[in-house]
């Protein structure tokens, strides 16, 4: 019997104070017998024990509410998403279905949960979610724009309660996701706040040393940073407000997040940074004053603060392509301190905070325009409608001209509507396109003629004996898909005529007579052929008889010998290769990789960043040119390349074992004692299938550090190795670089 579902005291304490915040916060959107039908049906879950706890340990009843919270709090939701929120895990677990919800709690809770189970079915199909195309088809399949909020709010609240859970890899992925898929939707729906918390966290978890050492450094520096704003400010304040302007002043430390980018993007270190702050004067100005009044705080501020001429921005005389205007300079404040003012009127900051794509773009997160237009009407009604009820007439009617689908392994393409299951087979590969028979869609077999539609797992079928047929170019939509049909009916006609030209040499020979091929070249230019190939089509095709084709051979050599005599090239029979010419040489190199699950013989490099060996925990990565280069999964590139390239990534492991060796660098630190050396080198000569090709010593203060590069087998060689070096007397630390 399972183990019953116990509340910590803790836990019964947080759901009754959240229990009494949510009412207090939705109460007036309620219906009637809503409370009384939310208790009995998470009294029945608890009594009938099906509710359960998730992988970091959680209870979905106070997570729900928390969640609830946020979107209330912080999105301004109301009744139908709190209900949806909390009902969720109950319909995920089939303990209620969507029909009893709608009958119960209505249509609109109902059509969010329906939303919800459509994305935890894409999730289902093992998605590479790293992909902008996901993050379209999730906005596609949510139907409810209510849905999205819920998730991004779900996201936000699952990052705040796993920061002291143990489970390191699950954390990793869910920070994974909120970077690259949660942080960005929210950024995109004006979230802001919580677009910022998403990747400050995910930045927490994933490189958590960069973190806390941003964080420590603010904390260090925040009071001091909070007076030098208000002093910075302050004569600002008086002047503009002496000149007559009507304004307000805004003062804003960057996040970790930003700063940590910043400082990538730079490479420097904290200190480096100028901007930790911004401040942005607003001024409410009539549009035709606009660039006037910008102009003159613009004069003010450099007059009483010396400026930095290279860093000047004005998007005022020509502003940004995305429609953002504003001014932007650094000036040397008190203290000599560099500090970065945006000047800008309440109409630029509103098309830089809610315009047509503008404020996102501006931050550098792409997105289509359709999409993002939308995206701003709903953030403009989350801003600006008081009750939200429209929120229930909107669907999502993007994307009519295009569908997404999934491969079985989770990659997600897109095509044009009406694409085929022919274009699918083809987008994969030439080869699975010209073997194509059919698909298996959603497990259902269909014809390769089967128009896709957004969200279908397809999984093509083929045979060894199919081949491109010229109707196919009517059946496949995009240009992609075309272009090989083409090429592969060109090679089809090309094997075919080489089918039929052996076919002739073979019955020359066995007619015994000799075939040349500038006699063959006259003759088939005499039988009225423009191309060679149309000639050996029509043997192919039985519409020439290669019987027939001698006859008229034999009939113009005949002819020609008779008018030019004997005078026959020179067969290149008897042509050598010059002495080596014939030798191929091969790497040997018998160590197995097995690329994206079941792919061997693969070429491929091991990325020189991490210098992999055998053992180790590899992924590989598509390059730019086509090739893979196999990094170690804790390659200090990895987060990087799953962050800005997840879509090129492909799973890679060992199988198999060769005789190559690999070359590592170890870097050994110890006291530097007569004799330490030797002995790290006579450990080294000693070891059997080991051998040491450089050292490189440095002695300071009594310490020595080094270098020392081996070739070894794999990484149990390499553990092993590692243990014999730090048990020598003096040697403080031994780690692979």
């Amino acid at each position: 019997m399972a183990e019953r579902f116990e509340f910590s005291s803790y836990e019964r304490e947080e759901i009754h104070n959240l229990y009494s915040r949510l009412k207090n916060n939705i109460g007036a959107s309620l219906q009637p017998g809503d409370e009384a039908k939310m208790k009995t049906h998470l009294k029945k879950t608890i009594d009938d024990n099906v509710i359960h706890r998730d992988v970091f340990g959680l209870n979905p009843i106070l997570f729900g509410l928390q969640t609830a919270m946020i979107v209330v709090e912080e999105i301004g939701l109301r009744r139908d998403a709190v209900m949806a929120i909390m009902l969720h895990p109950s319909v995920e677990d089939g303990f209620i279905t969507i029909e009893e919800v709608k009958a119960q709690f209505g249509e609109s809770v109902a059509r969010i949960l329906h939303g919800l189970q459509r994305i935890a079915e894409l999730y289902k199909k093992n998605p590479v979610i790293e992909s902008e195309n996901f993050r379209n088809l999730l906005l596609s399949f949510a139907e409810d724009m209510r849905v999205i909020l819920i998730m991004i709010a779900n996201r936000v609240n699952l990052m705040r309660q796993i920061k002291d859970n143990s489970n390191d890899e699950a954390r990793r992925k869910v920070s994974e996701e909120a970077a690259y898929l949660y942080a960005p939707l929210a950024h995109k729906l004006g979230l802001y706040k919580l677009k910022s918390e998403l990747e400050d966290l995910s930045l927490k978890y994933i490189e958590h040393d960069a973190y806390y050492m941003i964080k420590e450094k603010l904390n260090a520096t925040k009071e001091a940073r909070d007076a030098y704003i208000k002093q910075f400010i302050e004569p600002v304040n008086q002047k503009l407000t002496h000149v007559g302007l009507h304004f307000h002043i805004k003062g804003r430390t960057k996040s970790i997040h930003s700063i940590w980018q910043k400082m990538k993007k730079q490479k420097c270190g904290f200190e480096g940074i100028y901007d930790l702050f911004a401040i942005r004067i607003i001024l409410d100005s009539p549009i035709e004053y606009e660039k006037m009044q910008c102009w003159q705080v613009y004069s003010i501020i450099t007059d009483m603060y010396q400026p930095n001429p290279k860093r000047l921005r004005d998007w005022l005389s020509v502003p940004k392509s995305n429609g953002y205007e504003s001014l932007h300079i650094t000036v040397l404040g008190p203290d000599k301190k560099w500090v970065e003012v945006q000047i800008r009127t309440e109409r630029m900051d509103d098309i830089a905070e809610r315009g047509v794509a503008a404020h996102w773009r501006y931050k550098g997160v792409k997105g289509e325009t359709g999409l993002d237009e939308w995206l701003n009407n709903i953030r403009s009604i989350l801003e600006t409608s008081d009750d939200l009820q429209v929120m229930d007439q909107f669907k999502m009617d993007l994307y009519e001209d295009e569908v997404f689908v999934f491969t079985p392994k989770g990659d997600l393409f897109k095509f044009p509507k009406g694409a085929t299951v022919l274009d699918f087979a083809y987008h994969i590969h030439s080869k699975i396109g010209n073997t194509c028979t059919g698909a298996r869609i959603n497990n259902k077999v269909v014809t390769f003629r089967e128009p896709l539609h957004s969200g279908d797992q397809v999984e093509i079928i083929t045979s060894s004996i199919q081949k491109p047929k010229h109707d196919w170019l009517n059946i496949v939509q995009t240009s992609r898909a075309k272009a090989k049909i083409r090429l592969a009916l060109k090679e089809t006609q090309a094997k075919e005529g080489l089918f039929a030209k052996e076919m002739i040499e073979r019955k020359f020979k066995n007619k015994k007579i000799e075939l040349e091929e500038s006699i063959m070249t006259r003759l088939i230019k005499k039988l009225k052929f423009k191309e060679v190939s149309d000639f050996y089509k029509q043997i192919a095709d039985g519409e020439l008889d290669v019987n027939t084709v001698i006859e008229k051979y034999i009939e113009l050599r005949d002819k020609e010998q008779n008018i030019l005599g004997d005078n026959m090239a020179k067969s290149a029979e008897n042509f050598s290769l010059p002495s080596g010419a014939d030798k191929v040489h091969d790497k040997p190199n018998d160590d197995v990789l097995v690329i994206d699950s079941n792919l061997k013989g693969i070429d491929f490099q091991l990325a020189r960043c991490c210098t992999p060996i055998y053992g180790d925990k590899v992924f590989g990565f598509v390059t730019a040119g086509g090739g893979i280069k196999i990094h170690r999964c804790d390659c200090p590139n990895a987060p990087e390349l799953r962050k800005r390239f997840g879509y090129r990534i492909v799973k890679a492991k060992w199988s198999g074992k060769g005789s190559s060796q690999y070359s590592i660098t170890l870097r050994v630190v110890g006291n530097d004692d007569i004799g330490i050396v030797n002995n790290l080198t006579s450990i080294i000569s000693r070891e059997e299938k080991l051998t040491l090709r450089s050292i490189s010593i440095d002695s300071n203060d009594g310490l020595f550090s080094g270098n020392l590069v081996v070739m070894l087998d794999d990484t149990s060689k390499l553990e092993a190795l590692i243990k014999k070096l730090k048990a020598v007397k003096g040697v403080k630390n031994v780690v692979r670089i």
